[in-house]
């Protein structure tokens, strides 16, 4: 799929310093950009989840560990 993609200088001139310090295509630089902001968030989601069901799990001993 085709697309354009309009940036400001500032992120032109931080797109191109990305693929020349990785050594790959600035399309190439802006997929991996993509993947890896994919997959943090995702990685984040599971362990916010994660986070949630332990603090539910154990709310009662971590109050008492508070006081």
């Amino acid at each position: 799929m085709a697309m354009t993609l309009r940036l400001t200088d500032e992120q032109e001139a931080h797109l191109a310093a990305l693929s020349e310090r990785e050594g790959v295509s600035k399309q190439q630089a802006v997929v991996m950009a993509i993947d890896e902001a994919y997959s943090r968030r995702a990685h984040r989601a599971k362990l916010d989840s994660a986070i949630d069901i332990v603090l539910d799990r154990y709310a009662d001993a971590l109050e008492r560990l508070g006081k």
